[in-house]
């Protein structure tokens, strides 16, 4: 059971170190991906695209050297609930954008359905992350 712990605090943190690279790179180009989404008003847009990337590199990092790695999960699935919300808002208004998961390229393919089957899996995982960290706090 230790060992598949392991591997799932550690999936989850790549797959977050994997979503933060291009965005820490581009900021601006998540910036209009965020933009995009028409949900935040735009002054909040371009601190949220700089926050957002380091925000993932470090709670993939956390988890991936198991420091910290409760809390960490607890944003992964604050952060996961947050996309999900966003990508059906999106969805729900037709508003034909990408996701901007893991690419800040404007004409990346992929529908936003998919990101949202995506992301629940993530938050699922995240899920399982955090109850086993929080198993293992209490068993210490």
């Amino acid at each position: 059971m230790k060992h598949i712990r392991l591997l799932l605090r550690v999936t989850l943190g790549l797959v977050f170190l994997a979503a933060c690279w291009d965005k820490l790179l581009h900021p601006e180009a998540f910036g209009r991906i965020i933009l995009n989404y028409r949900i935040l008003p735009g002054a909040l847009v371009a601190p949220l695209a700089v926050l957002l990337p380091w925000l993932e590199l470090l709670c993939g990092l956390a988890l991936i050297v198991g420091a910290l790695s409760s809390g960490a999960a607890l944003l992964c699935v604050l952060l996961m609930a947050t996309f999900l919300t966003a990508e059906a808002s999106a969805l729900w208004r037709s508003l034909d954008i990408v996701c901007g998961c893991f690419s800040t390229d404007p004409s990346a393919s992929g529908s936003l359905s998919l990101a949202m089957l995506r992301d629940s899996g993530l938050l699922l995982l995240s899920l399982a992350v955090l109850s086993f960290s929080q198993k293992r706090q209490r068993a210490e």
